[in-house]
């Protein structure tokens, strides 16, 4: 338990040293002031880019956590059968 404190700790309240430059604030939107360096996106095609490789990361992060929750498989001989009994 103690080791995920300091984890969860780690990231959330390290979140200062990958904070953008005082430089680069002044180039970006407001929505991304304070999360990246270097200059913003320059038109609309760089936002449509990134909402949806945003959306692509939720779907499969959606999916990958569903089916490790939930698998769906019912056959006894599965391998992961094997892997939860041991």
């Amino acid at each position: 338990m103690k080791k995920i404190l300091w984890t969860l700790l780690f990231f959330l309240g390290g979140s200062v040293w990958y904070a953008a430059c005082e430089a680069c604030k002044l180039q970006q939107p407001k929505i991304t002031q304070e999360l990246t360096h270097g200059t913003g996106p320059n038109s609309g095609w760089d936002w449509l880019i990134v909402a949806l490789i945003a959306a692509i990361t939720l779907y499969t992060l959606f999916y990958a956590l569903k089916y490790l929750i939930r698998p769906g498989e019912k056959n006894k001989e599965h391998i992961k059968n094997e892997v939860l009994e041991f």
